[in-house]
């Protein structure tokens, strides 16, 4: 591993108290995994948009995230790391499982290395960080063109650009190769011990109160930003899976994958 899970967690910990925002092994029994062959609904012009976002899989609880959403037919976009996904046959065989739902799921780029967790270093050196972005493309190979900065909420599309001075130079850098940055609206935060802080209920009614006072990015659109190692446990899995249902009782609420967002720059071959 390039880092222990202690430091990994509390580095993580870190990142979101301060985010500046301008804006396990597969079960190989017992468990239908065969690919879904359903869609997404197609977007009611009045529905109120959620993209479920999870962070820095392939790690132990991105089963339990892939596995809640499949079951609860949700679309998610999961932002992953080009050395978690090459590291381990956990990490390939979660790959393409995920892969393996393209009508609810996608995977993007959130780098090669995760900057190591030295961020300062690494957004310093932002044509060093470009290589490493480019690592994970060849690495994760998406079918789209979606990235996610480590531990920085910063958006580059056609119609917005936010982005601190720490982070702007390797924004343009990645906006110039066509590809764009996506942060989030909302963030699940955890605890020292990698838990989930707030309770599914009051996530689900942030979510109503965000769309109700325009107070997303782009309106009736909202990104919710999760990492994958907060649902690890069977007791924290749990609460996902009540956040989701409470979401899906929710009328005008629709799911889709962040390849759906607006204002996207296309994907070039």
């Amino acid at each position: 591993m390039a880092f222990g899970p202690l430091f990994y967690i509390w580095t993580q910990f870190l990142i979101s108290l301060t985010t500046w925002y301008p804006v396990q092994s597969l079960p190989s029994q017992g468990m239908n995994l065969a690919p879904s062959t359903s869609n997404t609904k197609a977007l009611d012009t009045n529905a109120r948009v959620i993209y479920l976002t999870f962070d820095d899989g392939p790690l132990s609880g991105t089963f339990n995230c892939f596995e809640i959403c499949r079951r609860e037919q949700v679309a998610a976009t999961f932002f992953e790391v080009g050395l978690h996904q090459s590291r381990s046959a956990f990490g390939r065989q979660m790959f393409q499982q995920i892969n393996s739902y393209p009508a609810l799921f996608t995977i993007a780029n959130h780098s090669f290395t995760h900057a190591n967790n030295n961020y300062l270093s690494f957004y310093h050196h932002p044509d060093t960080a470009l290589l490493d972005f480019l690592k994970a493309k060849t690495v994760l190979n998406p079918s789209n063109n979606l990235t996610r900065l480590p531990g920085n909420n910063a958006w580059n599309l056609t119609h917005v650009k936010r982005a601190s001075n720490l982070v702007r130079p390797l924004v343009d850098k990645l906006d110039s190769i066509g590809l764009n940055v996506i942060g989030w609206d909302l963030q699940w935060r955890f605890n020292k011990a990698g838990r989930p802080v707030q309770s599914p209920e009051y996530l689900a009614d942030k979510v109503d109160s965000l769309f109700f006072h325009h107070q997303t990015l782009t309106k009736n659109h909202l990104v919710i930003l999760m990492h994958d190692h907060m649902f690890r446990a069977a007791a924290d899995s749990l609460k996902l899976e009540q956040f989701i249902q409470a979401l899906k009782q929710r009328k005008n609420y629709q799911f889709q994958k962040l390849t759906q967002y607006p204002g996207l720059k296309p994907t070039v071959n």
